[in-house]
């Protein structure tokens, strides 16, 4: 029966490397014995480095196999090339033939590591052949060692270059894939282009990632991303016409790259810009125009690309203090190619679902005020009438006011959250204000003093704070229904993309409570594609929700 191949995994990739690299530490003992005098070592105890390198390899090969997630960095390939310049050493320096091991280092490095890493290997690798024969003979064979270090710089380079295209690709295709699975209607188009310029950012290590567009309404935005080792949060600025106009002073359509003077003390190093038609053909622009927006980007290199809107304009910019490249501005405009039609088609059913609700919600509103609210109101006036009824002599007389003080809160409370139902309105400071109240009102009615806390950059849109507010509310209703406690505590944050819903409550008087998992809010939480974890101990019950945002 024929056997579907499977992708190999990073854990995978780590031994099949260590495993070749014990194949070659085999090879060199193997040559060792047979070759006899036909390779010479100064030194009859060089045996022993040799069988050190194999155990080496032994090792890396075991863990490697032994442990999920081995840790394959790059400083294990400098000492690969540590070896090999002892082995060289130890067998006739630019006569050896074990200088060709030095390629095994720069092949592994390159094609996981890309071409800055390769390059660097093998310009190490040159260096260390070049004092391992030097260390033997001198320059006696001078000839000999410029050819064997001509080879391996020749040949190093070549390997560090298609690696580094390989892992350009890779990276490439991976973010092109996230692009693609960014969007998610529940959290609406301003939170698909942060995760957007994020990743953007992310994969070129820029400084700054801007977008300026047009909103459905014509006026533009200004988004801006930093770096996540500036702590700088993610800004949005309606800004106007004549502000935006510097940024857009280039020709339809066209791609731009800037490389700004990084080098002062080197005279030739001068600015230079150039753009790249919709023919895919590049030519060179005057700079001038190009390092006036550099300095309102505050940065000395920047790429940009046009963005393919239906309706209105816009540009996306990414700045970078050096190394940006012609092939980074091509796939920048390859990225919003791809990313913004995706938007815009969210954009528009966001905004046909956001209509269909809205008109959803003023029928909503109204049959709650003829089915719910008119029956308080008769059920409060039968109250009222019944309590002028009874006098004031009355023994009932203190619970039916009581009784008529909560039917007038409620009907207030009602009809406030009937008209922001039926306005829309379920904003941060809406969720906030509606947790607040319905923590007073289960305090005034159950005698639980529920404490809501919140981070004050908590950011969420309307749909998600809709839903929230079901799960707090359905925690309390929990704790009130199961517990005897008269305390609980509602803590909401922001956690690396994860909106953090924390319910407490103390530990019953009957003890820790036993392993349960609430149905509705799990379902909630699960209808999300967040995740929930319920942690009894012996001093409190916590419910750890967390929802991707």
């Amino acid at each position: 029966m024929p056997t579907r191949a499977l992708p190999a995994t990073p854990d995978a990739e780590a031994a099949m490397v260590f495993g070749m690299r014990l194949l070659l530490a085999i090879s060199a003992l193997l040559t060792l014995y047979v070759a006899g005098d036909g390779v010479r070592l100064f030194n009859p105890w060089a045996w022993l480095m040799f069988d050190a390198y194999a155990l080496h390899s032994v090792v890396l090969l075991a863990v490697a196999r032994s442990r999920a997630g081995f840790w394959h960095g790059p400083v294990i390939y400098w000492v690969d090339v540590g070896w090999y310049g002892l082995m060289t050493f130890a067998t006739g320096g630019a006569r050896s033939p074990f200088f060709t091991f030095f390629f095994f280092a720069i092949l592994a490095t390159s094609f996981r590591r890309g071409f800055d890493a390769g390059a660097r290997l093998t310009l190490g690798s040159a260096v260390t052949l070049a004092l391992a024969s030097v260390c033997v003979h001198g320059l006696q064979n001078l000839q000999l060692l410029l050819l064997r270090i001509t080879f391996v710089l020749a040949l190093g380079y070549m390997i560090a270059f298609w690696g580094g295209l390989a892992v350009d690709q890779r990276r490439r295709l991976a973010l092109l894939r996230d692009v693609s699975r960014l969007s998610n209607p529940r959290f609406g188009v301003q939170h698909t282009l942060d995760s957007l310029m994020e990743k953007i950012l992310v994969f070129y290590g820029g400084a700054t990632c801007v977008l300026l567009m047009q909103d459905a309404n014509g006026r533009w935005v200004l988004n801006t991303v930093h770096h996540p080792a500036t702590g700088r949060a993610i800004s949005h600025n309606n800004v106007s016409d004549a502000t935006v106009q510097p940024l857009l002073d280039f020709a339809a359509g066209v791609t731009v790259l800037y490389r700004g003077v990084t080098r002062a003390l080197v005279p030739y190093d001068v600015p230079a810009a150039q753009v790249v038609t919709t023919d895919g053909q590049w030519r060179d622009i005057d700079p001038a125009g190009c390092s006036g927006i550099a300095d309102l980007l505050d940065t000395g290199w920047f790429i940009s690309a046009a963005l393919p809107l239906r309706k209105g304009m816009g540009r996306i910019f990414v700045t970078s203090g050096e190394r940006l490249r012609r092939p980074d501005a091509t796939f920048l405009n390859h990225i919003v190619q791809q990313a913004f039609p995706v938007i815009e088609t969210i954009d528009l059913l966001d905004r046909l679902a956001s209509d269909a609700a809205f008109r959803e919600r003023q029928k909503i509103a109204r049959d709650l005020h003829d089915s719910t609210i008119q029956p308080y109101i008769g059920l409060r006036h039968a109250v009222a009438a019944i309590r002028q009824q009874a006098g004031d002599d009355n023994v009932v007389a203190a619970d039916l006011d009581r009784l008529l003080s909560m039917c007038t809160e409620v009907i207030g409370d009602m009809r406030q959250f009937a008209q922001s139902f039926r306005n829309g309105r379920q904003e941060e400071p809406e969720l906030l204000i509606a947790l607040r109240r319905q923590a007073a009102q289960v305090r005034s009615f159950y005698d639980l003093d529920v404490v809501v806390s919140h981070e004050s950059s908590l950011t969420i849109s309307d749909r998600m704070a809709a839903e929230v507010f079901q799960i707090v509310t359905e925690g309390i209703s929990n704790i009130r229904k199961h517990t005897r406690v008269r305390t609980a505590d509602v803590r909401l944050a922001q956690e690396a993309g994860l909106l953090a819903v924390d319910i407490a409550n103390p530990a019953d008087e009957r003890g820790p409570a036993a392993a349960f998992m609430p149905l509705s809010i799990a379902e909630r939480v699960q209808a999300l594609g967040g995740s929930l974890a319920v942690q009894p101990t012996a001093q409190q019950t916590l419910l750890r929700i967390r929802i991707p945002i």
